[in-house]
């Protein structure tokens, strides 16, 4: 997801614009620009690669003005060049742009035809061709922009500035989040509340098809249909600002080492005794005849988990769907089926748009970590995960939050429904309290892991193996070490290895197996022995009991004991430290993994 600041100030607004968009960066970017107006003259620097690139170039070209917009650019239509990054402009006109305008080649030739000819490959030129084309013909910049909106489709938040308008800017959204702030004398635009916190304290989000046109007395707000609208006001959350690694070499390393804290949080916001409340809105499952799961990445992992639980517990049939699929297959869903969508962020455009499917169809329930998000906002009832701000793109503390929140609901389930007992239930409530201290026994294996990961850091491939509810977690380690390692990596059912991975097994091929010690540990070891039997490096991860069979592993890591039926929030902290610890050694990016993007917000 690309990074947005605009800011109509009383100072020079450039090294501001540059520190707001450094508090983006976990977004991921390849590209970033800023744009001023300063004495009515429209002016921009852009730069290839880190933010410190574009800061060099401002040492030795600065850019004044009290006006002005930023970016950082993850290319979508384009490859990264000085060329393709934002802000774009075209005569009097500068854009910057997260999203994707799905007919810009239409507009494009059109605008070509009328001798707007394009410098760049990105599908945001054309938008401020457009705009232009609009002010040539003798529109005001208001005018311009609304009718440009009117002709653009797909996915957008927008920012335009103009030249000989120092006190102007228009910001736009439709399917990409967009917040607003003023503070009597200034006006801000930003991506989210990271990037304003530390310049206005309360926010308007734009909501789906609003636009905005800012000065510095003030803003007025207007629909997609252009009739003025108000919108709430959001205080942002104190901690929304900070964005320091705590001590820490990365954001994922502190992440990692917060789970203790936050999925104690998550517990005590949801718990009252044994007893599971919501909150946030009631659910009741016994008028639930089925459950639909929607999520994307790892979050579709902590669905997968969630299957087990609510069939086991509630005995609740549940689909699990990946959000880029789901609508497309134009699903059957009832008044009795409740869809739950899953995300971090609130705006996975997938996810988003498969709620947006959903809606009127089922209950809608939602599971994200920004309750101000368009997914929080556009749902039945929101369940916040209370992970806190997480940086790292690759998910480590809001998945355990995630995994806490639907063991919860699980739980809530059971006992709407009758198949659990308040007997039962206490007892899975007392385990989950136990949850934080396992997970800080958990993180005392550290020095064992990254011994690991300097000889998992040489391999090509590497097979994750896991039974029952495990299995997604096979799944998610897998996922964590192709994100930020760049190994190949696959996770697989133990039970599948059989009908084909073994192919694959050989003395270079490393296997991890998670296999806490429960009715199914004896059919993992056997197939460790399987792999064992072909040379396969098996680094067996369980607990005490769990390492009977350590002298034949290659490398073995020794677990807290857990319940089984929770313990795949336990084990995905080895799975999340064995890809840290491998990047590390490989010398990757553990918070900014190449072509990767925080939060996904086009489809």
């Amino acid at each position: 997801m690309c990074g947005i600041v605009g800011i109509l100030g009383t100072y020079e607004v450039s090294p501001v614009i540059l520190e707001a968009l450094r508090r983006l960066e976990y977004r991921g970017y390849d590209s970033a620009g800023i744009a001023t107006v300063s004495d009515g003259q429209l002016d921009r620097r852009r730069a290839v690669g880190k933010l410190v690139n574009l800061s060099d170039h401002l040492v030795h070209q600065p850019l004044p003005g009290r006006s002005g917009i930023g970016h950082t650019r993850w290319a979508t239509h384009g490859k990264p060049t000085e060329t393709n990054a934002h802000p774009h402009r075209a005569g009097p006109v500068a854009v910057v742009h997260n999203g994707i305008i799905e007919n810009f080649a239409e507009l494009r030739s059109e605008l070509t035809a009328r001798n707007y000819g394009a410098e760049s490959e990105t599908d945001t030129e054309t938008i401020a061709l457009l705009c232009q084309s609009f002010l040539d013909g003798g529109a005001t910049p208001v005018e311009a922009v609304q009718r440009t909106l009117a002709r653009l489709e797909g996915a957008f938040a927008l920012v335009f500035l103009f030249d000989g308008q120092s006190d102007l800017m228009i910001a736009a959204r439709k399917g990409s989040p967009l917040a607003i702030a003023h503070n009597g004398t200034e006006a801000f635009v930003g991506s989210d509340a990271i990037a304003l916190a530390p310049l206005a304290d309360r926010l308007i989000y734009l909501e789906e098809g609003d636009w905005a046109v800012l000065s510095r007395e003030g803003f007025t707000i207007f629909d997609e249909a252009g009739a003025e609208v108000d919108r709430p006001e959001t205080r942002i959350a104190e901690a929304a600002g900070r964005v320091d690694k705590g001590g820490h070499r990365h954001f994922m390393a502190k992440e990692i080492h917060e789970q203790p804290a936050v999925i104690d949080a998550c517990l005590s916001h949801y718990l009252d005794g044994d007893t599971v409340r919501l909150r946030e809105g009631e659910i009741d499952f016994s008028g639930v005849d089925r459950i639909v799961m929607v999520a994307c990445g790892t979050a579709s992992y902590a669905c997968h988990v969630a299957k087990y639980w609510f069939e086991q517990i509630a005995r609740v049939p549940v689909e699990v769907d990946v959000a880029s699929e789901f609508r497309y297959r134009e699903p059957p869903l009832s008044d009795r089926t409740l869809a739950i969508f899953v995300s971090q962020s609130g705006e996975t455009a997938d996810t988003l748009a498969a709620l947006r499917y959903a809606s009127g169809k089922a209950q809608i329930l939602s599971i994200v970590n920004v309750d101000t998000s368009s997914i929080a906002r556009e749902s039945d009832v929101a369940l916040p995960i209370l992970a806190g701000v997480e940086i790292g793109v690759a998910s480590t503390k809001a998945f355990t939050c995630q995994l806490t929140v639907l063991a919860l609901l699980a739980l809530k389930a059971g006992a709407d429904r009758g198949t659990l007992t308040a007997e039962d239930g206490k007892a899975h409530v007392e385990a989950l309290r136990k949850m934080p201290a396992l997970v800080s026994q958990a993180l005392a294996v550290e020095d064992r892991i990254e011994d690991i990961a300097r000889s998992l850091a040489e391999a090509r491939d590497v097979l994750f193996l896991g039974r029952g509810a495990m299995y997604p977690l096979a799944l998610e380690g897998a996922l964590k070490l192709k994100e930020i390692s760049y190994i190949h990596a696959e996770g697989y059912a133990s039970g599948e290895l059989k009908h084909g991975p073994i192919a694959l097994v050989d003395e270079s091929v490393p296997i991890i197996v998670l296999a806490p010690r429960d009715h199914l540990f004896g059919k993992t070891v056997s197939n460790m022995q399987e792999v064992m039997a072909r040379g396969g490096r098996v680094v067996l991860i369980s607990d005490g009991d769990g390492l009977a069979a350590e002298s034949a592993a290659w490398r073995t890591v020794e677990m807290p004991r857990a319940p089984a039926i929770w313990a795949p929030i336990l084990y995905a902290v080895p799975a999340q430290m064995l890809a840290y610890h491998t990047a590390i050694a490989k010398g990757t990016d553990a918070d900014q993994p190449r072509n990767l993007a925080k939060s996904v917000t086009v489809e």
